[in-house]
This record gives C-alpha cells, sequence and structure tokens, in this order.
C-alpha cells in the first residue's frame, strides 16, 4: 500500500473511531482537548522535531535554548489550562492541604534555581514541566474526573499506538532510527526511543486490560462487548510494538503490572485486600535486599535478555557518581546533563543523557532532599491507594499497578519526577484517587443514563469536582 494512502486511510480511520466510540461518555468536557493534546506531545515527540526542523531526541533533553514554536505551543496549552481551571473556579489551597508532598518536590524544583549552574534553563524546565499538573488538574475539575481520566488516557492510545504502527510500517524514515554510536537500528514510532516506545506500549497495555477487566461484569451488552472488543485489538497492537520496542524493563513492568490488576480483581484478593497491600511493598524490599545484597541483578537480566553483568548500568552509575554533586540539594532540578558534567560522564560512559536509574538521577538533581520527598510523596501515594481500594472503587487497582511499576522501572530507567509520559499518568491517575470525592466507580450505560435523565445531578457532580 502506497504510504500516502496508508496515511489517509489511519486518518479517516483514527476520526470514525473517535466519533463512534462505544466507550464515548455523554457529560466530559470539550476542555479535555488540550490535555490530550499535552500529553500527544510529551509521549511522542515536540512539535519541531514533527516537523523535521529540529534532531529527534527525548522532549525532557531539549537544548537549553530550545525553539520559538515548541515554547509557542506549550505555553499556550499551559494559559488554556490556567484559564479553564479559573473558570471552573478550582480549590486551590484544598489541592495544595492533600498533596503536601508532592507540592513540596515542586516547590524545591523551583527553589533549585537559586544554587544551579544553569539557573534559566533550570526555570524554563520547572515552568514546562508545571504544565503537566496544570494538565492533570484540568482532568482532575471536569465534572465527572473518573470519566476524564478514562477518556483522555483511551484516546491518547488510540492515537500513539496506531500512529507508531502507522509510521514503522510506512514511513520507516520516522518511525525507525540508529543508534549514534552503534549503528544498531531501533523501532521507535511515533516516540524519540526504544524505551518511550515501550514506556507508551507499557501505559497502553496496562490501561486497556484494566479497562477490559473493570467492563467484565456488564460484556453481555452490546455497547460495553463493543468496547472490549476494540480494547483487545489495541491489546494485540501494543504487544507487537512491545516486540519489536524490545525494552526488557517495560516488558517486565508490564508483566507486573497487569498481574497486579488481574488479582486484584479476583474474589479472593477483594475479600483479602490487606494481604495484597502488604504483598507489594514487602516484595520490593525483598527485591532490594537480593538484588543489592545477594547480587543477583545479573541473573535478572540475564533471564530477560540483558547483559548479566549490568556492565554498562554499573558504568553510568559509576560516572555520574564521580562527578561529586552536593549531595544534600543536587545541582538543581534538569541541570545536570548540562556543561562540564555531561563532557565528564561522556568521557567516562560514553554518549548516555539520564543515570539509568530514576532515584539516583533525582539524587544527582535534587541531593538527599528530594529523594526523601519524593519517597514521602510515594508513602503518601500508597497510603491514597490503599484507603480507596474497594470493589466499586476500580481506579485503585489501576493506581497500585502503575504504583508498582513506578517503583520498578525507576530502578533501571529514569522515570521519576522528570515529566515523561509515564510520570504524569501516575501522577494522574494518585491526584485523582486521592480527590475528596471522585467518581472511580462502574460507570455502565444505565448508570450514566441517571446523569444523562438528570441534568441537575451533573451540575451538582461538576460542582464537587470544582471544589476538588
Amino acid at each position: 500500500m502506497p504510504p500516502q494512502l496508508a496515511l489517509i486511510l489511519w486518518i479517516i480511520l483514527l476520526l470514525a473511531l473517535f466519533r463512534f466510540d462505544a466507550a464515548k461518555v455523554s457529560g466530559t468536557s470539550s476542555a479535555l482537548w488540550v490535555p490530550l493534546t499535552w500529553l500527544f506531545i510529551i509521549g511522542s515527540r515536540l512539535p519541531e522535531q514533527w516537523l523535521g526542523g529540529e534532531e529527534v531526541r527525548p522532549a525532557a533533553q531539549a537544548l537549553e535554548e530550545g525553539n520559538a514554536l515548541d515554547r509557542g505551543i506549550l505555553f499556550g496549552l499551559i494559559l488554556l489550562a490556567i484559564i479553564f481551571l479559573s473558570l471552573r473556579r478550582f480549590s486551590w489551597l484544598s489541592f495544595f492541604s492533600r498533596n503536601s508532598a508532592l507540592m513540596a518536590l515542586l516547590l524545591l524544583a523551583l527553589v533549585s534555581v537559586a544554587w544551579s549552574d544553569f539557573p534559566a534553563v533550570t526555570f524554563k524546565r520547572w515552568f514546562r514541566d508545571l504544565g503537566n499538573y496544570l494538565m492533570v488538574l484540568v482532568v482532575l475539575s471536569d465534572p465527572d474526573p473518573f470519566e476524564a481520566f478514562r477518556t483522555v488516557l483511551r484516546r491518547l492510545c488510540y492515537l500513539l499506538i496506531s500512529l507508531s504502527i502507522l509510521l514503522i510500517k510506512y514511513y520507516s524514515a520516522i518511525g525507525k532510527q540508529f543508534d549514534y554510536w552503534t549503528g544498531t537500528p531501533m523501532f521507535v514510532g511515533a516516540t524519540t526511543s526504544k524505551n518511550m516506545l515501550g514506556v507508551l506500549c507499557l501505559v497502553s497495555a496496562i490501561f486497556f486490560l484494566w479497562d477490559t477487566v473493570t467492563r467484565w461484569s456488564n460484556r453481555k451488552e452490546r455497547g460495553t462487548k463493543r468496547i472490549i472488543q476494540v480494547n483487545v485489538a489495541f491489546i494485540a497492537m501494543t504487544l507487537w510494538l512491545l516486540r519489536l520496542a524490545n525494552s526488557a524493563t517495560s516488558t517486565v513492568c508490564l508483566t507486573m503490572g497487569c498481574l497486579i490488576i488481574l488479582a486484584a480483581n479476583t474474589e479472593m484478593f477483594r475479600r483479602r485486600p490487606g494481604f495484597l497491600k502488604f504483598m507489594i511493598p514487602t516484595a520490593f524490599c525483598v527485591y532490594l535486599i537480593l538484588g543489592f545484597g545477594f547480587d543477583i541483578n545479573g541473573d535478572l537480566a540475564g533471564a530477560v535478555g540483558r547483559d548479566p553483568t549490568f556492565t554498562g548500568r554499573s558504568n553510568i552509575w559509576n560516572a555520574v557518581l564521580s562527578t561529586h554533586t552536593n549531595p544534600i540539594v543536587g545541582t538543581g532540578y534538569e541541570s545536570f546533563w548540562l556543561g562540564p558534567r555531561l563532557s565528564h560522564v561522556w568521557d567516562l560512559a560514553g554518549g548516555v543523557n539520564e543515570a539509568h536509574n530514576g532515584y539516583l538521577e533525582l539524587y544527582l538533581e535534587l541531593g538527599l532532599v528530594g529523594v526523601f520527598l519524593f519517597l514521602v510523596f510515594m508513602t503518601a501515594s500508597y497510603k491514597a491507594i490503599c484507603k480507596r481500594f474497594s470493589p466499586s472503587f476500580h481506579l485503585a487497582s489501576l493506581g497500585l499497578a502503575l504504583w508498582t511499576v513506578m517503583l520498578f522501572y525507576n530502578m533501571t530507567e529514569a522515570a521519576a519526577f522528570n515529566g515523561q509520559l509515564l510520570w504524569v499518568i501516575f501522577a494522574l491517575v494518585i491526584i485523582v484517587v486521592s480527590a475528596r470525592d471522585p467518581i472511580a466507580r462502574d460507570a455502565s450505560p444505565v448508570k450514566r443514563s441517571v446523569f444523562e435523565k438528570h441534568p441537575s445531578k451533573l451540575r451538582e457532580r461538576a460542582a464537587v469536582g470544582s471544589r476538588i
């Protein structure tokens, strides 16, 4: 099939999917297109990169000056988010009080401008990443936060998964790259690297599995059956992409996340949810003891087809630690991989732009204070998930899966508090779970019809959402 014809068919099928999607819920606002656009950008490529005017690389690793097009589009989306939140009379004080650990981490990142060697770059990147949380709040302040979250993530996966397949099959010059140092071919799809494609597949597969499980009890209804069929199709496409991406970390984390979702929705764990809540942090602690105390990381790496000696990771970790950054407050938010430090690491470990460990990356940028605040946030998140964990609150099982994925993923890749897609989706789920009165229960057609038949109830729910 000619690439131009494939592109036209993709556009038609995507628009038809958006228009006739059985999972579409009346009552969600058009403002959700703003966070969807933002997530599309951070989950794929910057606008200038799509236009071919800039080298394709992770958005989080933008050059010091950036470019006017990217700044203009991102600033415009941030401004629209602020306008929507103002019109909805969002209660900032209430939100800050319930997410104090995350706010403290954001404040530390802002204050780090004072000791950063590149204060202008640190501030610009902090302001850019502030947009992530504003987009989360646009979703949270929607009349039905749960359906708003599900709508945004579903549309995002529809768009990026199908676009990645299109680019890999018909536009290989865009969907395929070659390693700068080794020349090894890599499938990247709509993203900027094979690891980012792995993250996209990780998020997509977990979401569609979770959505299928939560709707399974209503599978005999015509609308629900159509939704599940679409979910299964996208799970198959996502797994195909993940195989091409060859991302071991994403594959292992996807397996863990899916097992947690399936376990959380079984009768045994519904009756004894405390066992699952206890098992996950215990398993992580056991992994730390065995992995670093008894050095079994090599065996685990070999089991998933990676270098059992962990030579590459070890060289990178030794190189970044040899820069002797400030152990208390770090080098400043998003400023470690700049200037002489970058040259020093490249001399020792080759061309890398991340520490391949989220906790170490956070230590380098914000020091022990930043790592401590991150752990406080993770602890508070886990408590919020456990508090909401019940058969009628479906979002808690997804939150538990993503919480576990975040813990383990950051052991070999950097995704903690850095504006990547996985972190933003995780923050979105946690903030919705922590909300005062989120609608995260079974959204069957019968229950949705209550709001359709009684608009006053929808207005009442919107009033609740404005006080979140």
